[in-house]
C-alpha cells in the first residue's frame, strides 16, 4: 500500500502543475533535447538560451540513444535549468532517476504490441527504484510526407493526415483507455507540422492535456498549433537546425 501511495503521488505533481497551466489558460512549451546530437559542452551555453525564452519544461530522449548518455545529459541540464525535465524514452536504456519526470509512452497508433504494453512492462523494474512521476501518454504518430525513426524503430505505420476521424477516435479510445496525455507526433524531422484543423478536431475531443510535436519551424507554426487547440507543444529538430530560433522566442522580446 505505501508503494502504492508513492506512486500515485509522483504521477500527479507535475501533472497538476499542467492541469492548473491549462486551467489559466497558460499554453506550454517543450524543447526536446536528443542525447545522440546535444554535445555536453553545449549544454550550459544552449540552456541558458532555453532559460530566456517561453520555454515551460525541457524533453530529453531520442528513438536511437547510446546507454548512459540520457542520464550523462539529464545531470547536466540539471545543473544549468530549474525546469522540469522530463523523459521522452525511445527504449527502456534512457530511463534515469536524475530527471524529474517520465512521459510513459504507449504508442496507441500503432499495432506493435511492444510499443503498446511490451517495453513499459520491461521499464517497471527500474521505475520502482526511482522517483520518476510517470506520466501514461497515449502517443500518436501521424503521416508527415517522410519515414521517421519512430516508424522504421517501432515497425509500425503513421495514421494518414486525411483520417481525422480515425485519428480523433485513437486518441479518445486512448483517454478512456487511462491515458493522461495524449501526444499527436509528426516525428522528428517532418516535413510539416500537424494541420491545426486536425489538432483542433482531436482537441474537441479530448479532456485531457494535448500535446504536439514535429516539423514546427516557425514562430507562426508555433502560435497556430497553440491557436489550433495544443495545450504543450514540443519544438526539437528547428532548434538542432538553428539556435537562433529559441532567441526568437524569448520571454523579454
Amino acid at each position: 500500500m505505501a508503494l502504492l501511495a508513492l506512486m500515485l503521488f509522483q504521477m500527479n505533481k507535475l501533472y497538476q502543475h499542467i492541469l492548473d497551466s491549462i486551467s489559466r489558460s497558460e499554453k506550454l512549451l517543450a524543447v526536446l533535447i536528443d542525447p545522440d546530437k546535444m554535445q555536453v559542452e553545449r549544454v550550459s551555453g544552449f540552456i541558458a538560451m532555453v532559460n530566456q525564452s517561453i520555454a515551460t519544461h525541457v524533453f530529453v530522449g531520442g528513438s536511437e540513444v547510446q546507454e548512459g548518455l540520457t542520464e550523462t545529459l539529464v545531470v547536466e541540464i540539471k545543473k544549468h535549468t530549474k525546469l522540469p525535465v522530463i523523459l521522452f524514452p525511445g527504449d527502456v536504456i534512457q530511463v534515469t532517476d536524475k530527471a524529474d519526470a517520465i512521459l510513459f509512452l504507449s504508442l496507441i497508433s500503432g499495432r506493435n504490441s511492444e510499443y503498446l504494453i511490451g517495453k513499459h512492462v520491461e521499464a517497471v523494474s527500474k521505475l520502482k527504484t526511482t522517483n520518476l512521476e510517470v506520466l501514461p501518454t497515449g502517443y500518436m504518430l501521424i503521416e508527415n510526407g517522410r519515414q521517421t525513426s519512430v516508424e522504421r524503430i517501432s515497425q509500425t505505420k503513421p495514421i494518414k493526415r486525411k483520417s481525422v476521424k480515425t485519428i480523433t477516435h485513437t486518441a479518445k479510445a486512448g483517454e478512456l483507455l487511462g491515458m493522461k496525455l495524449i501526444y499527436l507526433e509528426a516525428g522528428s524531422g517532418a516535413t510539416h507540422p500537424i494541420e491545426a484543423e486536425i489538432i483542433h478536431q482531436v482537441k474537441q475531443e479530448l479532456r485531457i492535456p494535448l500535446i504536439v510535436g514535429g516539423g514546427i519551424r516557425s514562430k507562426k507554426e508555433l502560435y497556430l498549433a497553440f491557436n489550433a487547440g495544443a495545450d504543450l507543444v514540443v519544438i526539437g529538430t528547428v532548434l538542432e537546425e538553428n539556435d537562433d530560433f529559441i532567441v526568437s522566442i524569448s520571454k523579454y522580446r
